[in-house]
């Protein structure tokens, strides 16, 4: 809660708990100096909106939370350990995050 009302509970979430668990080690602190460095990151050079050029890519790989998208290829930018998909897809397995089914055509 704390982080939230930092952002004035206007932040996902989702966000905060892939900042908390993932690269901060459960350390608040961490976490916002993360999240921080991730809201400057997103503004600068169109980042915003060059993920939404890449949207459809997510998408078909079931990683349906645009925040999560973005702050992963930050993480991916920052750390150059994994690609954005692969910390999109440990978010979703190994942290837990929701997974949405491709939507399946009926007959």
């Amino acid at each position: 809660m704390q982080i939230s009302a930092i952002w004035n509970h206007s932040i996902d979430f989702n966000l905060i708990y892939v900042a908390i668990k993932y690269k901060s080690k459960g350390y608040i602190n961490k976490a916002i100096e993360l999240l921080l460095e991730f809201e400057q990151w997103k503004f600068q050079d169109n980042n915003e909106q060059n993920y939404k050029k890449r949207i459809n890519e997510f998408l078909e790989r079931r990683c349906c939370n645009h925040n999560v998208n973005l702050f992963c290829i930050f993480l991916s930018k920052k750390y150059k350990d994994r690609t954005a998909f692969e910390h999109a897809v440990v978010n979703i397995a190994v942290n837990g995050l929701p997974f949405v089914r491709k939507n399946r055509k009926t007959k």
